[in-house]
């Protein structure tokens, strides 16, 4: 079957827009039939957005995700709240409607990250509720090289304090309830962690700051150290924050690599790099948005009404293995 392709917005060049040619096509056969043509534009695009393919269940993007991706992850050492719909998808993140979602490339911080990520739109909101998306070959020139350097050189570090009823628990974040089990996922990752008291996990890892796309060979800015950062949270929320729990026991903190603080007006030319090159991708029904984790950064606006996104990790890469 053919497929009608264009850009979305004659504006910016991605994502490239793909529809169907005749009425209720299955998306997923159309996708294994052309599958090395699709991931060739996915690689040359960055993002692409199926529309007029009526999927609209799990189990039609599950079909879906499947000729896309290989080797789903499952969503360990997590930082936002999901559910699972099983086989590997989940909703997208359930922040509160009235809360908007920043720009960021998914599990940037950890060592280890999919390099596809793929969205379907299950329900839109009534209201509100875009995907804004941003290139992250766009972004890093706009971050400028002085910064780009710094997060080379210097890498970030993410500390993380777990207590009830704060943030997500310990048990979501690294699906178990066995301390010891903790314990081993954090020696394999490399993340330092310590018992503060009974319930108080603190973590700590250090990761990259700057990271090169394994095909194309670009150097990216690839971090989430003004997601973690507490002024991500606004200047009053900020200093609640502090206030409650002091600046060295904060549910969630970035530093450099090396224990640094980072500067305000650091963190204000990442969020700004990322806000310029922001591009709204307004759902519609069974939709299906392909992104390049690496050259696409995404993010969320708030919303009003029920909304329904999935979403599938896939085709993992870790920057510290060969290969």
């Amino acid at each position: 079957m053919e497929m009608k392709k264009k850009r979305l917005d004659s504006d910016v060049p991605a994502p490239l827009l793909v529809a169907p040619t005749h009425a209720n096509p299955d998306l997923s056969a159309v996708l294994a039939e052309h599958a090395v043509e699709i991931k060739d534009e996915l690689l040359e695009h960055g993002a692409l957005l199926f529309r007029g393919f009526a999927v609209d269940s799990v189990e039609k993007f599950s079909a879906v995700a499947d000729q896309v991706g290989n080797a789903r992850l499952n969503y360990t050492y997590r930082s936002t709240p999901r559910t699972s719909l099983g086989a590997g998808v989940f909703t997208a993140t359930e922040f509160p409607q009235t809360q908007e979602i920043p720009l960021h490339c998914e599990n940037a911080y950890q060592r280890d990250w999919p390099m596809l990520v793929a969205f379907c739109c299950l329900q839109p909101a009534s209201v509100g509720g875009a995907t804004p998306i941003a290139s992250m070959r766009s972004a890093t020139q706009a971050i400028g090289g002085a910064v780009m350097d710094e997060f080379e050189q210097r890498r970030v570090k993410y500390v993380r304090h777990y207590r009830p009823y704060v943030d997500l628990p310990w048990e979501t974040v690294f699906q178990t309830s066995d301390k010891h089990e903790v314990a081993r996922f954090c020696d394999n990752a490399g993340i330092e962690h310590e018992w503060l008291d009974e319930e108080t996990l603190r973590t700590g890892q250090i990761c990259q700051g700057v990271a090169t796309h394994p095909v194309t060979g670009e150097k990216l800015f690839f971090n989430q150290a003004h997601l973690f950062h507490v002024s991500s949270l606004g200047a009053d929320t900020a200093q609640s924050m502090i206030d409650m729990f002091g600046a060295d026991r904060l549910p969630r903190q970035s530093f450099f690599g090396d224990g640094a603080e980072l500067a305000a007006d650091v963190l204000q030319a990442v969020r700004q790099g990322l806000n310029q090159q922001a591009y709204d991708v307004a759902w519609e029904q069974g939709d299906v948005l392909l992104l390049d984790n690496m050259q696409f950064a995404h993010g969320r606006r708030t919303f009003s009404g029920p909304r329904k996104i999935a979403v599938t990790l896939s085709n993992p890469y870790s920057s510290h293995l060969p290969g």
